[in-house]
């Protein structure tokens, strides 16, 4: 899924979603070790384009839930999706 930011059905739970699917992505491929990466740069370019638009507290309230459930510390998570922060 591509998000077409023009596309006036475009609603904030694709935004969600998107933003959603690239935290789980990172955790799939750097902590869980699985066999297929998930991450691509169309998943990546995705979830940046929705940050654009979402609130801080959405962001962070989808990185600490995503955190817990695949038990990641909540600052090595941060290091993982923003390395260069």
């Amino acid at each position: 899924m591509t998000l077409d930011l023009n596309d006036p059905a475009l609603e904030f739970n694709d935004l969600v979603y998107a933003y959603q699917s690239w935290v789980m992505a990172v955790i799939n491929d750097e902590k869980l070790e699985g066999e297929e990466k998930l991450l691509n740069d169309d998943i990546t370019e995705d979830a940046l384009n929705a940050m654009r638009f979402l609130p801080g507290e959405v962001t962070s309230a989808i990185e600490t839930c995503l955190a817990r459930v695949y038990d990641v510390d909540a600052e090595e998570l941060a290091l993982l999706l923003f390395p260069e922060d």
